[in-house]
């Protein structure tokens, strides 16, 4: 937008500039991928400090999950620029209709991503570490559904690994609940991913690309139901081991009756519905933080 000849960057963009096209390739619009890496790490921000981190750890986390969600999207729809031609919901974004150029795709994952390793750089030595344990999970995700049918467990491992780091950042230590809270991550991202993966399983079956919905075929909404099972099984063992109060158990029960929800929703498989249930684990995320903040302040 500009006022008085002058770009105000704060501003939304203007449609079909430069930084609309940007924002548009990272999905600012669409924050649901924001959300979905941002409450594994507050989970673990959470227990790791017993419900009050540091304020800049914190502020690193939260910054960094937006800047790793971002350089995910550009790199994403790098890799998938020629496959995203052949997809009617994704042949409009920016790199698939020539709007932007792969270079630039490209120069913007870089860019996040080192501004993101650069607010690393500020923890300590062993967080570094695991950061680039990270960027290696964000960068190769893409490209894993040429070369098997679970792209969706390759997802879960990217978006959960910022848990092992908030251990890592707060106390220099990986526990037994951090690998519990990853494991828990890791099952809910295959279960709504799963879900993601079947509003385009029609369009990936010709395509050739590979997913865990097409692999679970008809048995697609039994194997979600699974990993969401597994999900809140491994919640329940983290709140037994950790001695938490009734407010988190309450909490699940919460986020159980949103799961069933979900699972009514993709009964009958429209690609809206799942599409529609995809979007609403953003809430079970948020409840489980509300369970894990709710016993730390409840006692």
């Amino acid at each position: 937008m500009k006022l008085s000849g002058l770009t105000i960057p704060w501003l939304p963009p203007e449609p079909g500039s430069k930084l609309d096209l940007y924002a548009r390739l990272i999905r600012f619009e669409k924050p649901i991928g924001f959300y979905l890496l941002l409450w594994p790490t507050l989970w673990a921000l959470a227990v790791a400090a017993e419900g009050a981190p540091d304020v800049w750890i914190l502020c690193v986390f939260v910054f960094g999950a937006f800047l790793m969600r971002s350089a995910g999207c550009a790199i994403n729809d790098y890799a998938d620029r020629d496959i995203d031609l052949h997809v009617a919901r994704t042949r409009e974004r920016p790199l698939t209709s020539g709007e932007i150029k792969p270079r630039e795709a490209l120069a913007v994952f870089a860019v996040l991503a080192v501004i993101a390793f650069l607010l690393v750089l500020t923890l300590n030595l062993f967080t570094i570490q695991l950061s680039v344990v990270g960027i290696l999970l964000a960068a190769s995700y893409p490209y894993m559904k040429r070369f098997h049918y679970l792209p969706q467990v390759h997802l879960g491992a990217a978006f959960g690994w910022a848990i092992p780091m908030a251990f890592a950042a707060l106390t220099e230590t990986v526990p037994k609940q951090a690998w519990l809270l990853y494991v828990a991550a890791l099952v809910w991202a295959v279960a709504y991913d799963t879900m993601y993966s079947m509003v385009d399983r029609e369009d990936d079956l010709k395509l050739g690309v590979k997913s865990t919905a097409i692999l679970f075929g008809d048995l697609d909404r039994a194997m979600i139901a699974i990993f969401q099972l597994l999900f809140l099984l491994t919640l329940v063992l983290i709140g037994v081991d950790l001695q938490f109060s009734g407010v988190y158990y309450l909490a699940l029960g919460v986020a159980a009756l949103l799961i069933g929800y979900e699972q009514f929703l993709i009964a009958d498989r429209a690609p809206a519905h799942c599409f529609s249930a995809f979007l609403h684990n953003h809430w079970v995320g948020a409840v489980v933080f509300g369970g894990i903040m709710g016993h730390y302040y409840s006692i």
